[in-house]
């Protein structure tokens, strides 16, 4: 039996701002532990018994991050599939279980999102060897995680008959809506009940075939968009016109309402969405006051705090259930109670065409990274880091010259018709209208310090004339 992992990382997570944006959502930061929550899902199942490598669904926009992640852990996926826009995780799941068909039909698949937190890896596994049978045999089996609230955030599944020869496995009778806090309570009472996890087990075919039952246009769309499907370096693009014209819904309402397929395995793993800052907050350690504290941080009379300091140091005094999160160019203080309208905060942003919903300052690319030092009305400083053997593109500006200083490593730059490399303390002037290049051809990283000047100096005036990353 081979289990293939269908990691979904898609979604830009914007309860957790500031650290959670849409170039670098939560999946892609180190929110719990030092890795990535992406990392720390591929982990959680790699080397099982019959377990393959990860197949990814990312955005189009996050490919080079993704890739670069699973690098640092040392897993080299089956394939990461990009969607050209986000049509929630029916057709995700769809267009993975394509992937995975034409590879094996009898492929067995496991879909976890890429940005939860299960803390009971063992029991998690014993869910998933529970869920392998009835799978096998044809079923949907989603993960009920076991309550230990009630809690209006989530929906629910009520829980019918158990399956014949598995005490551990039963028929979905109801998936309900998130209820209000008295319908919760009734739930816990009743023992019936347990939130909806979104993740599940099942065979590509079953799936599909259910897809196609209930939902044949978004069945047909995904289809078409997968048997035109290219390869772009190590990635498969999916046909950008035929997803387009895909219907929009989450797996839950496209299909797992409908089927009568449906079996739930209740899960007691010590689970999370991390869907907000208190509910990070509830899934790491706290101090004798309460009190989850990271960076550079003064708590004096803080009690059931969550206090993080990304770049400053940051004091709080006198403070009891609040969440204070800084970054480099944002900075929220709120009580736990309010954690859900941050997401406010980011419509705000949006509405008023401003950026730092978007991006960190930091900004990352395939080579490596750059992020901003000064900027006047003429000029700008940035800090540049190149990966050892990667290089940006072949360009040119039409409005702005170049000067570089190597802080450490070293650099081979392509000036006109002139290649040199320099080293620590030595700099370049590249001239308006100059095709150049940068490369570190070493195995450290290279770091260096870029001023530009010019008329305009926005990100979109580059002219590439080659580019390994097959950018436009």
């Amino acid at each position: 039996m081979n289990v293939y992992p269908v990691i979904l990382s898609g979604g830009s997570g914007t309860r957790l701002w500031p650290l959670s944006r849409s170039v670098l959502p939560k999946q892609l930061l180190p929110l719990v532990s030092g890795n990535t929550m992406l990392q720390d899902t591929v982990l959680r199942v790699n080397g099982w018994p019959d377990m393959q490598p990860p197949l990814i669904v990312c955005g189009n926009e996050h490919r080079f991050l993704v890739a670069e992640q699973m690098r640092q852990i040392g897993v080299e996926p089956s394939g990461i599939l990009l969607e050209p826009e986000g049509r929630n995780t029916a057709p995700a799941v769809a267009v993975a279980a394509l992937y995975l068909q034409a590879v094996d039909p009898d492929a067995l698949m496991l879909v976890l999102p890429a940005d939860h937190v299960i803390q009971d890896v063992a029991s998690f596994q014993r869910a998933v060897a529970l869920a392998a049978a009835p799978a096998e045999a044809g079923a949907l089996v989603t993960f009920g995680i076991v309550p230990t609230r009630p809690e209006t955030g989530y929906g629910y599944i009520r829980r019918g008959s158990a399956l014949d020869g598995n005490a551990q496995a039963y028929m979905v009778e109801e998936f309900v809506e998130k209820p209000d806090l008295a319908k919760a309570a009734q739930f816990i009472d009743d023992g019936r009940y347990s939130w909806n996890s979104g993740m599940f087990m099942f065979r590509a075919s079953a799936y599909l075939g259910e897809l196609r039952r209930w939902q044949p246009a978004m069945a047909d769309s995904c289809e078409k968009a997968m048997a035109s499907a290219y390869k772009d370096m190590t990635f498969c693009r999916l046909d950008e016109a035929a997803y387009a014209k895909c219907p929009s819904d989450s797996i839950d309402y496209a299909v797992m309402e409908r089927t009568a397929l449906a079996v739930v395995v209740p899960a007691d793993i010590g689970w999370s969405d991390v869907g907000s800052w208190s509910a990070l907050s509830d899934v790491q350690p706290p101090d004798e006051n309460g009190n989850v504290i990271r960076g550079d941080v003064y708590a004096e009379g803080v009690k059931n705090s969550l206090v993080r300091a990304e770049n400053r140091f940051v004091a709080v005094i006198g403070m009891e259930n609040v969440i204070v999160v800084e970054t480099k160019d944002a900075v929220l203080i709120t009580c736990k109670e309010e954690v859900q309208r941050v997401k406010n905060v980011v419509d705000y942003l949006k509405k008023n065409n401003r950026c730092e919903h978007l991006n960190h300052t930091k900004v990352y690319r395939p080579w490596g990274s750059y992020e901003p030092i000064d900027a006047g009305g003429r000029f700008q400083v940035k800090r540049i880091t190149v990966n050892p053997g990667e290089k940006l593109s072949l360009q040119m500006h039409h409005h702005r010259a170049e000067h570089w200083v190597v802080v450490t490593g070293t650099a081979r730059v392509t000036n006109g018709e002139d290649v040199r490399l320099l080293t620590e303390n030595e700099s370049i002037y590249i001239p308006i209208g100059n095709t150049h290049r940068l490369e570190n051809p070493g195995m450290v990283p290279l770091h260096l310090i870029e001023v530009q000047s010019g008329s305009y100096l926005g990100e979109d005036d580059i002219v590439r004339f080659d580019d390994v990353y097959k950018r436009a």
